[in-house]
């Protein structure tokens, strides 16, 4: 529970980060009913904010039947003087899910022209047709400023489809990769999300590269989760992606940014920025002090001689 509406980084309960600069105020939006919002002008205490949906999608129950409005790891945008936010609809552990996108010309609750409106299903899985999962998105312009969504979770791995212009669709003729993937047992009924642990693309661009992190192993489990965020990285948005030891992600690759220490079980689902010409990594973090609550955790990047990412 909030106590107050202004909290610390370390107080909120967050999963799944992704923040972005209006002027001088930082937005957080997160997992939670109706997607949860705060704010902040220096990136330390958070202001709770109104919830981005009031009411769950008007398509959400025909993708996850009985939907609660309790939406998954958004990633916001600001594209052609439009903000776009897409969102995860889906039931736990199954892929019949859906990533949907909403637009506002604000991020500002004050400002009369604030009105979240919601554009309907970019990406839909269905149990038995797709071995991915369409949760977790993440948007990135390339070098001729095409638009890719990755997104995915278990299954059959990562994923990034090329998107139309709008951002509300994928472009024609289809353009898809796997951009990570992790061993899967055969034998697994397709339904099944399997025991390739990962999810939750990020690619951030720097130093000439397209930096993928990625999270490994599990979740949601408190003082059980195993969270841990790795990296690898391209010259290309679609890859191949290596890691450090020249691994491809599509096999098996990853190179540890941040994982479980003495004050979390696990930690994961990052999102990275560069605000004011410094490099920013957020992820949640289940905190064993407080029995695995998930909290924000707000790190700067710094980068090694070889151009990897190291946490300050």
């Amino acid at each position: 529970m909030l106590t107050a509406s202004v909290v610390t980084a370390q107080e909120i309960v967050v999963h799944d980060p992704v923040v972005i600069k209006q002027k001088d105020t930082y937005y957080l939006y997160c997992t939670g009913n109706g997607i949860s919002v705060f704010s902040s002008k220096d990136l330390k205490k958070w202001d709770k904010q109104p919830q981005v949906f009031a009411e769950k999608p008007v398509w959400a129950d025909g993708v996850a039947a009985d939907f609660k409005n309790h939406i998954w790891a958004p990633d916001i945008s600001y594209h052609n003087n439009i903000y776009y936010l897409y969102y995860s609809v889906s039931a736990f552990a199954k892929n019949t899910s859906a990533i949907g996108v909403a637009t506002n010309t604000t991020l500002d609750p004050k400002d009369k022209n604030y009105k979240w409106v919601d554009q309907g299903i970019v990406i839909q899985s269905q149990p038995n047709r797709d071995m991915w999962n369409a949760i977790d998105p993440n948007l990135i312009f390339d070098e001729n400023n095409t638009p890719w969504l990755s997104f995915g979770s278990f299954w059959e791995g990562l994923k990034m489809v090329k998107l139309n212009p709008d951002l509300k669709s994928i472009a024609q003729p289809q353009e898809w990769h796997t951009i990570s993937k992790r061993k899967r047992t055969f034998e697994l009924a397709d339904s099944d999300p399997g025991d390739g642990a990962l999810e939750a693309p990020f690619i951030f661009k720097k130093n000439g590269y397209y930096y993928q992190f990625l999270s490994w192993d599990l979740c949601c489990r408190g003082e059980k989760s195993t969270y841990k965020v790795v990296v690898g990285r391209s010259k290309n948005v679609t890859g191949p992606y290596v890691d450090k030891d020249g691994k491809l992600l599509t096999e098996g690759g990853g190179s540890i940014v941040v994982q479980g220490d003495e004050n979390y079980f696990g930690v994961g689902h990052n999102s990275a920025y560069t605000f004011d010409g410094k490099d920013y990594i957020f992820y949640h973090a289940y905190e064993k002090k407080s029995n695995g609550t998930p909290r924000l955790v707000v790190k700067e990047i710094q980068w090694d001689a070889n151009l990897w990412p190291v946490l300050k």
